[in-house]
């Protein structure tokens, strides 16, 4: 069964009653100078003010009584939608700045429905503080109650404190927490308008498209609910209805937080972030995930990155069903991760379906750089043939290459615990300033991660680590970037599915193992140099953290053995390798030379004493002495050692690739380095050894 979070709605009790509203043709009322100053008082300037014409592109409905939201019971006008009417699909803030410049009378009750009950929690939250009692305890009743109202206010508001909740740069810890907790499931709207919806948007009637459509909706969220159905011929499928109206609401909520955002930032100087550019990115998310077609889309693309994986499962896309508001795509059966009686009943393990989960997820982030941003339980499906299904496209996020890339480099800081280079590595990947001094950070990060390493890696607790990281981000001045905020939101929530699974369960311990096996086998030039900063102390090779990251490399159930030992190999004799190039340099010439002297000594043994000279006849006892073998190199044998735990290993396998690896030109040159080091010692031994007696 589908997941009830396929799909995401709106609350219509929220919208304003466009009966209600009055002729803005008049003159300002009472009222509306009564507003205008209110909207002056909370957002600094009037947002309402003059502002160029409206372009072509976007034009308002000069009724000012179109429709705002639809209601339950709502007849078929209430479909209708201003924003949509007005010509805005795409988040832009200046065109709707200039729609309500246009329609102030819409934003009225909207603006009362918030604001009041808003600056009354504020002004109980100042009261508190005056008094001196916002501490302990009372400081969680305050954040619990910051949440309820949040969601109490609507979808727009819910999402922004979900957006909000994974940014500890702006948020106290433990507000952060209680925002964590949102949720933006409503009830279901009128099933007439659903059948209405997909009726003016598919252009026909649904008896002529499907075979049978469910009336009632078997999930409902914040943005549409799901009906079921099968289609004309015979294909079962989940079918999402947008809820009416909801651009519209979603579209006024934003205007409204983003001048308040505006205002917090002109007038609280203890926020350091763009309050802002985060509601322009929260409302660029949100309307790509009201526009089903760009849903379908996201769903295609994901499931062409994984069609090479045979554990993954993706619901087929109807397009001839699909439509901006209506997706109807294929019926998936199956059961939640987290009801773990129903997934054993399945035949199916549920921590096989966890590391499924995490090996996709890893995937997706470091990989593909396209990564599902909203895997919460209603998302996983687990299927009896082994499978697990992923559903809702509408939250996905990207990753680039260079912050990819960035991420591995800071866990082999993290994991080399150097704390100073972790700290620039927050530079790069946009959370600090080039200006900040990193100076006081780099011992908080020591503070933050040093205990927790002491336990391993797999065994950090990812949440608590995030936690004491929050209070960090929260002192100094992090910015979290849009990208990251997602990537934690969407650990966190594995994490937690994961958790109702195995009670023991370390995220970050499910992790290594993949992040060992990208190390190793990518050739990408910076993954190399962090490949040997992992494996290097200064000079030294660390044959340890060798095996470490061989054998965490192993548990991996995708492992390609041939391509690690091809990157294993490369690394070991390209010049990355370092020191550990030069060791074998150094063991092969000092194994070569004293098996040449050996043989020069028992050659010597079938001429004449006469015949040879002082030294060498001097010294032809030792040619009795054994040498060790030659391929008994120190480097060689630890290698040989630690690849003997790969599962499926022999030693075949690396004679196979003896010819490719001689021919390879950084190998040709650890050949002449090895011919020019006999040279010396074959002179040596000449003037040493054999022209002159031992002492």
């Amino acid at each position: 069964m589908p997941s009830p979070a396929a799909a995401n709605t709106a609350n219509p009790a929220t919208a304003s009653d466009p009966r209600r509203e009055e002729d803005s043709s008049g003159g300002a009322t009472a009222a509306e100078q009564a507003l205008a100053a209110m909207r002056a008082t909370v957002f600094s300037a009037d947002p309402m003010a003059p502002v160029p014409p409206i372009e072509p592109m976007i034009q308002a409905p000069s009724d000012s009584g179109a429709p705002v939201n639809a209601s339950p019971g709502a007849d078929r006008s209430e479909l209708s939608d201003f924003i949509e009417i007005s010509g805005l699909l795409r988040y832009d803030p200046a065109a709707i700045t200039r729609i309500y410049a246009g329609h102030p009378q819409r934003l009225v009750r909207r603006l009362w429905q918030t604001l009041v009950p808003i600056a009354l929690y504020l002004m109980g939250v100042g009261s508190d503080r005056l008094l001196g009692r916002l501490r302990g305890e009372r400081v969680r009743e305050r954040s619990r109650e910051a949440a309820t109202l949040v969601a109490s206010l609507g979808p727009a508001f819910i999402k922004a404190g979900q957006a909000l909740s994974t940014r500890p740069d702006i948020i106290p810890p433990v507000l952060l927490e209680e925002l964590a907790q949102l949720q933006d499931q409503l009830p279901g709207f009128d099933s007439g308008l659903a059948m209405a919806c997909i009726e003016e948007d598919l252009g026909a009637p649904v008896d002529s498209i499907y075979e049978h459509l469910e009336r009632e909706p078997i999930s409902a969220a914040s943005l549409g609910q799901v009906h079921r159905g099968v289609l004309k011929g015979g294909q079962k499928v989940a079918v999402k209805v947008q809820r009416p109206g909801l651009r519209e609401q979603i579209t006024l909520d934003l205007y409204i937080v983003r001048n308040i955002a505006a205002w917090l930032n002109r007038n609280v100087g203890l926020i350091r972030s763009d309050l802002v550019a985060l509601i322009d990115e929260l409302g660029q998310r949100v309307f790509e995930e009201m526009d089903y077609l760009n849903e379908a889309s996201n769903a295609e693309k994901f499931a062409a990155l994984h069609i090479h994986n045979p554990r993954i499962a993706v619901p087929r896309i109807f397009h001839e069903a699909t439509s901006r508001r209506v997706l109807t795509m294929e019926w998936i059966d199956g059961v939640k991760l987290t009801n773990l009686d129903a997934v054993r009943g399945i035949g199916v393990d549920p921590d096989d379906m966890v590391e499924v989960g995490v090996n996709c997820s890893l995937q997706q982030l470091l990989e593909h750089g396209f990564f599902h941003a909203d895997p919460h339980p209603g998302n996983l499906l687990a299927l009896p043939d082994g499978r697990l299904a992923y559903l809702d496209f509408g939250m996905m996020s990207t990753v680039s290459r260079e912050s990819r890339t960035g991420l591995i480099q800071a866990v082999v800081h993290l994991v080399n615990r150097n704390f100073g280079a972790l700290s620039k590595d927050f530079v790069a990947l946009g959370f600090l300033g080039e200006e900040v001094n990193l100076e006081p950070i780099v011992p908080a990060f020591e503070s933050v991660f040093g205990q927790a390493l002491e336990m391993g890696v797999s065994r950090m607790d990812f949440k608590a680590v995030t936690d004491d990281l929050s209070g960090v981000m929260y002192r100094f001045p992090f910015q979290v970037p849009p990208y990251y905020a997602l990537i934690i939101r969407s650990l966190i929530t594995l994490e937690g599915i994961a958790l109702s699974v195995d009670p023991d369960f370390k995220i970050l311990g499910a992790a290594y193992p993949y992040f060992a096996r990208r190390l190793m086998e990518d050739p990408d030039p910076q993954l190399r140099r962090s490949l040997r900063e992992m494996l290097y102390d200064g000079d030294e090779f660390r044959w340890q953290r060798l095996e470490s990251l061989v054998n965490s490399a192993s548990l991996q159930s995708q492992l390609d053995l041939e391509g690690l030992l091809d990157q294993v190999i490369e690394f070991l004799f390209s010049p990355n390798g370092g020191l550990l190039r030069r060791q074998l340099v150094e063991a092969a010439v000092q194994r070569l030379d004293a098996l040449a002297w050996r043989t020069t000594l028992r050659l010597g043994r079938r001429l004449p004493p006469n015949l040879l000279p002082p030294g060498l006849r001097q010294r032809l006892p030792e040619a009795d002495r054994r040498g060790e073998p030659l391929l008994d190199l120190e480097p060689l044998r630890q290698l040989a050692a630690i690849l003997q735990d790969l599962p499926g290993f022999e030693p075949q396998l690396l004679l196979k690739r003896l010819p490719r690896v001689l021919s390879e030109p950084d190998l040709r040159q650890m050949g002449f380095e090895m011919a020019r080091g006999l040279a010396e010692r074959g002179v040596v031994r000449l003037l040493r050894d054999v022209l002159v007696s031992p002492a």
